[in-house]
């Protein structure tokens, strides 16, 4: 479980094909970083444009992760290249404070920018529409931001300048993929509507 709250901007080091003994082939993507690797051990998670990744190398400023073609095809991170900042964040812990939204660092689907930051906006695909009101929350890049406004197509977010500097929307641009988790809560919201709407009313009586 993660905040949203970037802990630092990283750079893709590199992605290399490989073919594992037992798994088949995967992609290995290495990261640039500092503050996340503080700690960090082969098995802990880590957030990457707000998609959770698992720890399985890693060395004085540098962490590495595999991904599978279901995680490239899903998120921005198959269209990475050498150099490309990212959105880094480790998971949050009981102590910590919660300064931004539950964010699972499951994508739900990938975005488009339309209007980069200040004023971002983002076209969706259309089953996320009905998530997103007013706001509400929803995370870009992993990054835990309030709605503006809801369009047929998307939505807007006014970015402060600490957010910008301190993520990667500093370097986007019109037409870049972005990936998106909206809000677990409106999930299990409509979960539990439509199993009640699907269950009579059964009076209980003692």
């Amino acid at each position: 479980m993660f905040t949203g709250l970037v802990e630092e901007t990283g750079h893709l080091r590199s992605l290399e094909r490989m073919s594992l003994e037992r798994s088949g082939e995967t992609t290995r993507i290495a990261f640039d970083a500092s503050v996340v690797v503080e700690g960090a051990a082969v098995g802990d998670s880590i957030a990457v444009n707000g998609c959770c990744l698992t720890v399985v190398a890693l060395g004085e400023g540098w962490w590495a992760a595999d991904a599978v073609d279901e995680t490239l095809s899903r998120t921005n991170l198959g269209s990475l290249a050498p150099g490309d900042p990212v959105n880094l964040e480790r998971p949050v812990r009981l102590e910590d404070h919660l300064g931004g939204h539950l964010v699972q660092g499951h994508v739900d689907g990938v975005g488009t920018v339309v209007s980069p930051p200040p004023d971002l906006r983002v076209r969706v695909p259309a089953e996320l529409l009905r998530y997103l009101v007013p706001k509400g929350s929803v995370a870009v890049d992993g990054v835990s931001l309030t709605v503006v406004g809801v369009f047929d197509d998307g939505f807007s977010v006014a970015l402060i300048p600490h957010t910008i500097a301190a993520t990667n929307f500093a370097d986007r641009k019109a037409g870049d993929p972005v990936n998106l988790e909206v809000d677990v809560v409106a999930k299990y919201v409509e979960r539990l509507l439509a199993a009640g709407a699907a269950t009579p009313y059964q009076e209980i009586s003692s």
